[in-house]
């Protein structure tokens, strides 16, 4: 038996390695090419920047989600299915198209501030820190909201019934249900939106608001953009990958299984308490709802003018960014599942940053590096698209394997050992104990990966040529030409087609776990 299980062993730490060397190759590469590897005094105050809004953000959205997802586990209401499906839109949308629909909200002459100004109060701004904070609540609340609620919902039902007939109240139910299991779940949220607030971009260039409120993605964009100082570029990138492995580090040190032992799969709600509680409850849904949907509605609003203006090249654009995100999508499933099984049987902090260190790398400087190293070999734009598929692989894979990990380690404390017993190993154990148990947070983690690849607009926009140009490579250069009503029709089509994608894979999951 342990000859048969030992190939599942070797997989994930080679799997390992080879996300290493891919965050590492290009950096490498960079720096070699790079001669100043100085920081400036403006870049330590970038770092500052960074680690401060991405703390900041990251404990927000993590706060304000926790009872969000507590009222959507305890309740239940007419379009309920429909608003937990629109906790994932607001994450899937490209950052510009996001961050143009809260300018439309909280901008100069924005919603708010028509109000503000209508009731002769003064307006308020959203450039600065206050804003980059703001736009990362946005977009990082709704995956803070549905991973804990994946969490409530792996509670087993049994220990739900028991807890009930005991008479447990709110507060016992909290204590001896709900915080054991925010003890795993958080931890891994918190590192999560961290790291992707240390390599925001598109939200700082926008609404950074000047240079003390630059982040480090942004002092690597200056560096090779304007200066083309990479020795700057790949000491920066190193700093800011050394941050994600000490977040990936302390997440895994205090990350915690909850230890409820195995259930039978019934489905059974939490007791939802009457009273003033269910005015809350219902106060914190209806305002999640209009923070999320204020801005969406405003980017439809904007799209839907340009849709008689779109130009030949954005359907055969849209049919390659679908391709290259259901290749993402099914690699990066099966390399985070790998790895989440692995971690579940033996936790190894090799594992722990090999899947969390490609979140924190600059894709500017992974996209420059793997053109350095390409160059003497193939013509970049030849494998445009095959190595677009593979960063959005490594990219998108902390995601899933995050959401994976609780639920691998509860199915390794509940039936590991009985699937040993059984010899129940390889595509067996795989078809008839971990597909039907993982269903739905493999179909969420499935659906994050395909819409992040089809709005990803990194490595291609540096090897792409016209046959190889994605949707929104698309978009950017119709925005670039001043097409502004094809660009925001362009984006209104692939922010739908990012949303669609989520939703069949995400239905599907929660169908076959049903």
């Amino acid at each position: 038996m342990a000859n048969r299980a030992r190939p599942l062993g070797l997989a994930a730490p080679t799997l390992a390695a080879l996300l290493l060397a891919l965050v590492m190759a290009p950096l490498a590469a960079v720096g070699w090419r790079g001669a100043d590897m100085t920081l400036r005094p403006s870049d330590w105050m970038a770092v500052r920047f960074s680690v401060t809004q991405a703390i900041l953000s990251a404990v927000f959205s993590t706060l304000l989600a926790i009872p969000v997802a507590r009222a959507l586990a305890r309740r239940r209401f007419p379009g309920r299915a429909a608003l937990i499906t629109l906790m994932g839109a607001p994450f899937l949308l490209p950052a510009v198209v996001a961050v143009l629909g809260l300018l439309a909200v909280f901008g100069r002459s924005g919603l708010l501030n028509t109000v503000l100004v209508a009731l002769g109060l003064p307006p308020v701004s959203i450039f600065g820190l206050h804003g980059v904070v703001l736009a990362h609540v946005f977009l990082n609340l709704p995956l803070a909201t549905r991973m804990l609620l994946q969490g409530w919902l792996a509670i087993p039902a049994e220990r739900i019934r028991l807890a009930q007939s005991l008479g447990f109240g709110p507060a016992e139910t909290f204590r001896h249900l709900e915080r054991p299991m925010l003890r795993e779940v958080v931890p891994g949220v918190l590192l999560v939106i961290l790291v992707i607030c240390l390599t925001s971009f598109a939200v700082v260039i926008t609404l950074g608001g000047g240079p003390s409120a630059t982040t480090i993605e942004l002092a690597i964009y200056q560096a090779v953009r304007f200066e083309f100082d990479l020795g700057r570029a790949a000491v920066l990138a190193g700093l800011q990958l050394a941050l994600g492995g000490m977040a990936a580090l302390v997440a895994w040190t205090f990350s915690r299984p909850a230890g409820f032992g195995s259930g039978l799969d019934r489905v059974l709600a939490l007791a939802a308490p009457s009273g003033w509680r269910r005015g809350v409850d219902a106060t914190l849904l209806i305002s999640a709802t209009l923070f999320l949907a204020l801005p969406l509605l405003a980017v439809l609003l904007r799209g839907l003018p340009g849709l008689t203006d779109l130009p030949p090249s954005v359907l055969p654009s849209a049919a390659r960014s679908i391709l290259v995100a259901l290749a993402s999508a099914l690699l990066t499933t099966v390399a985070a599942l790998t790895l989440a099984l692995a971690s579940a049987r033996r936790p190894r902090a090799l594992l722990e940053l090999a899947a969390t260190l490609p979140l924190a790398t600059s894709g500017l400087v992974l996209g420059t590096g793997l053109f350095l190293l390409i160059q003497p070999f193939a013509p970049p734009m030849a494998l445009a698209l095959p190595v677009t598929i593979l960063v959005n692989v490594a990219l998108s894979l902390p995601y899933l394997y995050r959401i994976l990990l609780p639920e691998t380690r509860a199915l390794q404390a509940d039936y590991g050992r009985l699937a040993d017993s059984l010899a129940l190993t390889g595509w067996s154990r795989l078809r008839w104990l971990v597909l039907p148990r993982l269903a739905r947070p493999l179909g969420f983690g499935a659906g994050i990966a395909a819409a992040l690849s089809m709005g990803d607009l990194g490595v291609i926009a540096l090897f792409a040529g016209e046959r190889q140009a994605t949707l929104p490579l698309v978009v950017s250069q119709l925005a670039g030409a001043y097409r502004m009503d094809a660009a925001a029709a362009a984006a209104l089509i692939l922010v739908a087609l990012s949303f669609a994608l989520f939703w069949a894979f995400d239905a599907g999951g929660r169908r076959v776990a049903a």
